[in-house]
């Protein structure tokens, strides 16, 4: 019985060694699980650069020294502000909900007006 070649599945390549081998190096197999996991990989890492981008862009509104400011949603939109990112939410005892990126979060007010504030550090 003459045994069958069997390829590497990644770059096609055949192969000797061990019959259950399924890649002909280190490089094709992480290339190959690389590319099976790019969908969530990708999903996540945009998630993530959303985050930072918000987290930044509510830092940029409070001025040096501060720790809260009023803005509009105006501007946070002209900044590419994403509402439907953020890390957690608070809500005080008065039920006001925080909406938080990290360690900077912002409250709806009146009309299209949301004060931003910079977590306490606890």
């Amino acid at each position: 019985m003459i045994p069958t070649q069997k390829n590497c599945i990644n770059c096609g390549a055949p192969m000797r060694g061990r019959i259950d081998k399924k890649f002909c190096d280190d490089s094709c197999r992480n290339t190959y699980n690389n590319q099976q996991n790019s969908a969530s990989t990708n999903l996540i890492r945009n998630i993530n650069h959303a985050l930072k981008k918000n987290r930044n862009i509510l830092e940029s509104l409070i001025p040096q020294g501060e720790e809260l400011a009023k803005t509009t949603k105006d501007k946070l939109l002209r900044l590419d502000f994403q509402f439907k990112y953020f890390t957690h939410s608070y809500e005080t005892k008065k039920g006001s909900q925080y909406q938080f990126c990290y360690d900077f979060g912002y409250l709806k007010l009146e009309g299209d007006w949301f004060l931003v504030v910079k977590g306490k550090e606890t």
